[in-house]
């Protein structure tokens, strides 16, 4: 894998396809340290300090660290995943976007174009909460985090929130069109990363102060391996269903005749549940999060990473967007088809219907099994990092996010490059090398 990707600069398309993706995360990082006007940064970042571990470390964890910067960037990509998750809910149940999703590339762009407005509608609501809540709020030390409160900050904060992310939003499409792998995931996927150094660097001060213990630190490397290594593994795994195609022949010539199968991811709807999940929890949380205190304070303090109440969520969740965004992207009536049409069968089923009804039972039990491995992934971790006061970069879920992305941008430059014959990837790679 890593012979054959030394090769990528042999592609010229391809260079410039990562090229442009590496500019425009870079454009993306330089946003992040770029302030928003009317916030003392000390009592912000004293205030995130207090707050570190909880529901707001997750989301500036996603952000890159815009949030607790209070960056351009703040509110992140996260609105524009909320939209795309109400616009995909709103296919099913809405016959006009059902018409639309069924019609094609024009189609897609209308539902593209409804989920942009939807976004920029969520960031409105988003910076108004934040913008409301941190006039309200104080550092630990009494210095108010605002300097100048008001409506004129509320609306300054509104639209440079909401225009950051707007910005993002072209960003990702951008990445996705014009660049390698899913844009959006690859913005989430570098916040993350760049927090790293951090994050090495904070748990080696733990550990020389005495507030580690090696043992705990040797456990947490150990375990960090584990779980990448099960990430990986999982990801890679298929359920691979066998296909017989009958022989016909037209003309002088025979066709078909071979046996080949169709391949079912076991965790085919990838890092998508938890970064939706934790979206849709973000959403109430970030107003909570900046509210007074009353009821909305309450939900804050029951939705904090680590409580019973936030993992069942997440969990009820991500089992939900699991089987969701499979039912939308995996259709067995379209495999069973496309099947039938081309003389297709799965041994023992017949044709037709028999054959969708059969394929979505594996899809079915494969999801729910998907759907544990990914609970467990971002789950259990996050809560024995919670037990043993532990850096929160290590979670579950940013691990999975990170392996995930890695493993699919590495799979869309493979696919460009046997496209093309490289031969770094035939020599010893599974598909023949054609003379």
């Amino acid at each position: 894998m890593l012979e054959g990707l030394s090769g990528v600069t042999k592609v010229p398309e391809l260079t410039r396809r990562i090229l442009v993706t590496l500019g425009l995360l870079a454009v993306y990082r330089v946003g992040v340290f770029i302030p928003t006007p009317g916030i003392d940064k000390v009592a912000l970042l004293d205030f995130f300090e207090r707050f570190k571990g909880s529901m707001l470390g997750l989301m500036d964890l996603f952000a890159g660290g815009a949030l607790s910067s209070f960056s351009i960037f703040a509110l992140g990509i996260m609105p524009y995943i909320t939209a795309s998750i109400i616009l995909n809910l709103l296919t099913v149940a809405v016959p006009h976007l059902e018409k639309l999703s069924k019609e094609g590339e024009t189609g897609r762009r209308k539902i593209t174009q409804y989920t942009r407005y939807g976004t920029v509608v969520l960031s409105i609501i988003q910076g108004f909460g934040i913008a409301w809540g941190l006039q309200q709020m104080a550092s630990p030390t009494g210095a108010p985090i605002v300097i100048q409160p008001g409506w004129s900050f509320i609306l300054m904060t509104i639209i440079t929130l909401t225009s950051g992310t707007a910005f993002l939003m072209w960003l990702g499409e951008t990445i996705t069109e014009k660049g390698i792998g899913n844009g959006i995931s690859l913005i989430i996927f570098a916040g993350i990363v760049c927090n790293l150094p951090a994050a090495i660097s904070n748990t080696w001060r733990l550990y020389t102060s005495g507030e580690l213990h090696f043992v705990i630190l040797l456990l947490l490397l150990v375990f960090m391996i584990v779980v990448v290594g099960a990430i990986v593994f999982v990801e890679a795994a298929q359920r691979r269903i066998p296909v017989q195609y009958a022989k016909r022949i037209v003309g002088r010539k025979m066709y078909g005749g071979q046996t080949t199968h169709l391949p079912l991811k076991i965790n085919s709807a990838g890092v998508i549940p938890p970064i939706f999940a934790s979206s849709v929890i973000m959403f109430p949380a970030t107003i909570a999060n900046f509210a007074p205190e009353g009821w909305m304070k309450t939900i804050s303090d029951y939705l904090r990473m680590g409580q019973i109440g936030y993992e069942i969520l997440f969990v009820g969740l991500i089992f939900f967007f699991c089987f969701f965004y499979t039912a939308v992207t995996i259709k067995p009536d379209d495999m069973a088809e496309n099947m039938k049409k081309f003389g297709g069968y799965i041994p023992g089923i017949r044709p037709g219907k028999k054959t969708a009804e059969y394929i979505e039972e594996i899809l079915e039990r494969l999801t729910f099994s998907g759907a544990i491995y990914v609970s467990i992934i971002c789950v259990i971790p996050s809560i024995l990092i919670a037990q043993l006061n532990t850096p929160f970069y290590f979670g579950g879920t940013s691990l999975l996010i990170v392996v995930g992305v890695a493993m699919d941008t590495a799979s869309q430059i493979e696919s460009h490059l046997l496209t093309r014959q490289y031969e770094g990837f035939m020599k010893k790679g599974h598909i023949a090398r054609r003379r």
